[in-house]
């Protein structure tokens, strides 16, 4: 998927705004509040349904106004589609797509694969496990369309079995609760097939990707599915029963699984500095999109907000030149145009300058 045209309005400085990018790559310079990490943030919006910057949507919404909109033409191999989302004040959104509008942001992610490379994307080496399974799961997302069900389902079986849990005092003999387990540990045993397979698909290509990212180390990936190894589900929740019914919530299950990075068998956060940290987040995010590519043959549409924060140039570089042999559309801010000097080497490229809000393309 590439984006042809897309036009923002009422999103933060920017009033009304329109652009035509190129497929390839595109330079978008301007000083801090310029509004350059806006414009990334309304292309977020029409792959997540949300801001990477803020979780309330009204602080997106341009002072004195209602609501914001982004809109956007896209190219899907020979189709071109029609993609839209506005919010307002009161939260309430509205999707459309090539014309039909509704409310399920799901519907509207699901055409337009999106991913994001910001100063805090270190945080998901950094933070919970919940981020690194949000890694996998944006990937089984778009590749795996069964899995949205799958993952939904086992959402709403684990709220059922930890209210379940409140309710009852251990050892309490109620049919429902046997009943609820299993289908618990059904959707769960499902949704970890998925995330395996997966899994055995990324780490091969994150390896490789290390090896120009990061030559010097060597990283060990491991998949943790968030029970005792060697037990089935159902096994692991009848053990665990009488402490998360004291407790008041299920503790084992794929919604605790993680994946650990280790060099040298310490944790690679412990051995990374912070710059590498980033490119060890660069070389997985870049699986995703060789991953999607190998899978569906999809493009993705990949955001690189400061360029320069903890990445030297040489690094930069191989960056984006690894994301565009993916058949990326890119999209990458920078605060000056030195930090940019490599980039004459690119021909499917456009530059924009962005003033107060406007914004300028470089003929």
């Amino acid at each position: 998927m590439k984006l042809d045209s897309v036009q923002i309005r009422n999103l933060r400085n920017l009033q009304q705004v329109s652009l035509n990018p190129s497929h390839g790559v595109n330079f978008i310079l301007g000083i801090n509040g310029s509004g350059k990490s806006s414009i990334l943030e309304a292309i977020h919006y029409l792959g997540f349904g949300r801001s990477f910057r803020t979780t309330k949507h009204k602080h997106v919404i341009q002072s004195e106004q209602e609501s914001f909109t982004v809109f956007c033409q896209c190219t899907d191999q020979e189709s071109v589609k029609r993609l839209g989302i506005s919010r307002n004040i009161n939260d309430a959104v509205s999707v459309s797509i090539n014309g039909v509008r509704g409310n399920k942001i799901s519907e509207l992610v699901s055409q337009l694969p999106v991913q994001i490379f910001t100063p805090q994307s270190s945080d998901i080496l950094l933070g919970s496990p919940k981020l690194r399974r949000k890694y996998i799961d944006w990937c089984l997302f778009h590749v795996e369309h069964p899995f949205l069900i799958c993952s939904n389902s086992y959402t709403k079986l684990l709220k059922h079995n930890n209210a379940l849990c409140r309710k009852h005092q251990v050892g309490y003999a109620d049919p429902q609760r046997t009943y609820w387990t299993e289908h618990l540990a059904k959707y769960g045993e499902s949704l970890t097939q998925f995330r395996n397979t997966m899994m055995e698909r990324l780490i091969p290509l994150i390896t490789s990707n290390l090896a120009h990212f990061l030559p010097e180390f060597c990283v060990e990936i491991s998949y943790y599915r968030g029970w005792e190894k060697g037990l089935e589900l159902i096994e692991a929740l009848a053990k665990a029963s009488d402490r998360d019914y004291r407790n008041g919530y299920i503790s084992v299950g794929p919604h605790k699984a993680d994946v650990r990075f280790k060099i040298d068998g310490k944790p690679a956060h412990e051995v990374l500095s912070r710059g590498q940290l980033r490119m060890l987040v660069a070389a997985l995010q870049l699986a995703t999109t060789q991953c999607l590519m190998s899978y569906t043959q999809k493009t993705c549409i990949f955001l690189l907000d400061d360029v320069g924060a903890e990445l030297d140039a040489a690094k930069r570089e191989v960056f984006i030149d690894k994301l565009l042999e993916s058949n990326t559309q890119l999209f990458v801010t920078a605060i000056e145009a030195h930090q940019l000097e490599f980039i004459d080497k690119y021909q499917n490229k456009k530059m924009f300058h962005v003033e107060h809000g406007q914004v300028r393309e470089e003929s």
